[in-house]
């Protein structure tokens, strides 16, 4: 499909095309360009130490990047708010490497928090979207993005890109360290290079079923994403989307956390959404399938009504949900790049079933800047 009645829509099929790009800039072939990773060369602290400072949906990126950093290269990863690190005064005495991610590389609170962490003499890195922004221009080194200019308020193509991004950070970082040998980095590029492909195939398909979830759930008062690990970080960016694109109400939970609270709110008027895909060769992500599963069962019991991301041909997610959006299968790390896709279309088609102006969401606006 090509009708575009809004530069979100369009911007959330520009994101095969734009993740290309990025990844473009930073691989040849199916190797990394050890061009573009030689400002990165030194960025790293001697222990390993990351600290991870952004805002809204750069955040959500950030808390993607933990995880993979942390499985992937055994790195020690922090994620702060940077409108919340940038106002704690005592430095921090380890002295982490500081990557800050912006989309505009302008945002305020986040380009205060790069400019503490280079003062206190830290290593820092920027990724952002815009070319020479302050970021980009100000931090030890640069990721630049090449998802080309985004429209709409929320982001979609920016958020992609960083995700792809930053799994090609995870992989220079891993290869730097020595924990990914030559033939895994391979393997590994070879699966990121694949991903638009996927998404791409998937678009017109989502498009119609997010199109009809969003006639269904509309009379929806308040949503609850659902997500372990990795997929936690891409629960919170679907709330997000929800609430900025459409003004409903939406929060992003640890799956585990349900029942710790939030699950008294579940009912009639507040559906759920869970992230129930896995990579079946890896084994910490087969547990967090079969917890999901239980979960599922449990809400089933309990009469939820429950919107489910599974892998295609997912029989079991099938017996259990309500709804179900269809994921075609990839590595545990690469799944986060098409889950979000169908969670910024629910948004979108959420946001013209309320009347929404979806480019243009009240009292906010592209980059957060303090004048």
């Amino acid at each position: 499909m090509t009708d575009f009645p809004h530069a979100m829509l369009r911007e959330i099929y520009e994101q095969p095309a734009a993740i290309r790009r990025t990844l473009d800039l930073y691989l040849r072939g199916a190797s990394l360009k050890q061009e573009a990773f030689a400002p990165m060369a030194r960025w790293l602290n001697p222990r390993g130490e990351v600290l991870i400072a952004a805002s809204g949906s750069s955040r959500h990126a950030g808390l993607a990047a933990e995880v993979i950093l942390e499985d992937l290269c055994g790195l020690a990863v922090d994620v702060e708010y940077a409108s919340e690190w940038g106002c704690r005064a005592t430095a921090n005495p380890r002295h982490p490497s500081v990557l800050v991610i912006s989309q505009s590389g302008e945002t305020s609170d986040t380009l205060a928090a790069l400019r503490m962490a280079r003062d206190r003499g830290e290593q820092t890195l920027a990724i952002a979207n815009v070319p020479g922004s302050s970021m980009l221009r100000e931090a030890s080194a640069a990721m630049p993005l090449a998802a080309g200019r985004e429209e709409a308020i929320p982001a979609t193509k920016s958020f992609t890109c960083q995700l792809t991004a930053l799994c090609l950070l995870a992989l220079y970082s891993a290869q730097q360290t020595g924990v990914m040998d030559a033939a895994e980095l391979d393997r590994n590029i070879r699966e990121l290079q694949a991903v638009p492909g996927q998404i791409e195939r998937q678009l017109d398909a989502w498009r119609a079923c997010l199109a009809a979830l969003a006639k269904k759930y509309a009379d929806a008062s308040t949503f609850l994403y659902l997500g372990r690990g990795v997929h936690y970080a891409i629960a919170r960016e679907g709330a997000l989307k929800m609430k900025e694109s459409s003004y409903v109400h939406a929060e992003g939970y640890p799956t585990g956390e349900l029942k710790h609270g939030p699950n008294a709110l579940v009912g009639e008027q507040v559906p759920l959404v869970v992230l129930a895909t896995a990579d079946r060769g890896l084994e910490d992500s087969v547990l967090r399938y079969e917890k999901t599963l239980q979960l599922l069962e449990d809400m089933k019991k309990q009469g939820a009504r429950v919107i489910a991301l599974a892998n295609t041909g997912d029989a079991q997610v099938s017996a259990l949900a309500t709804d179900v959006v269809t994921i075609d299968p990839a590595n545990e790390f690469l799944l986060p790049l098409s889950e979000v896709v169908p969670l910024q279309l629910f948004s979108y088609f959420m946001a013209l079933e309320h009347g929404v102006d979806v480019d243009r969401p009240r009292n906010l606006s592209k980059a957060v800047i303090e004048v």
